[in-house]
């Protein structure tokens, strides 16, 4: 089966308490469970990983890249200001899709851009937990074509 990293970045682990309302009241631990099994559907096999802290996220980039393993990637807030981060996804020659539970076009201002999504593969938001189940469909598919 082929790795896949389903990488997380800030808050993301407060999934199920924080602001439910936005984000619904899965938990993270129900998000791993999730992005696994659909991983084993699709022959895939699948690590999520969450981090509050910018560098380790850019260290699992460049593993993924070294691994030659796709990402799924919910950058979460540094969606919108860390260049380090989108400097890294940049040098990866394998998929990268970015993803968001919510739809960030649709909240604040500040949360319309993202310096992620010019070099990812592609990017699926507002569709809930069902966004990560999208992104490894589209890791799927393009490992196949």
């Amino acid at each position: 089966m082929r790795r896949v990293y389903v990488l997380n970045g800030p808050n993301l682990n407060r999934l199920g308490t924080r602001e439910p309302e936005i984000y619904g009241s899965t938990t993270f631990a129900d998000l791993i469970a999730a992005c696994v099994a659909e991983g084993a559907d699709l022959g895939l096999d699948v690590e999520v990983r969450q981090t509050n802290d910018e560098s380790e996220l850019i260290d699992w980039i460049h593993r993924a890249q070294d691994e030659q393993a796709p990402v799924v990637l919910n950058p979460a807030a540094f969606t919108h200001y860390s260049y380090a981060l989108r400097d890294a996804c940049a040098m990866l020659t394998v998929p990268l899709v970015e993803v968001h539970i919510s739809n960030p076009a649709s909240r604040e201002e500040f949360r319309h851009h993202s310096v992620i999504s010019a070099v990812a593969t592609g990017t699926i938001a507002g569709f809930g937990i069902d966004s990560y189940r999208l992104g490894l469909r589209a890791v799927a598919a393009g490992l196949e074509g």
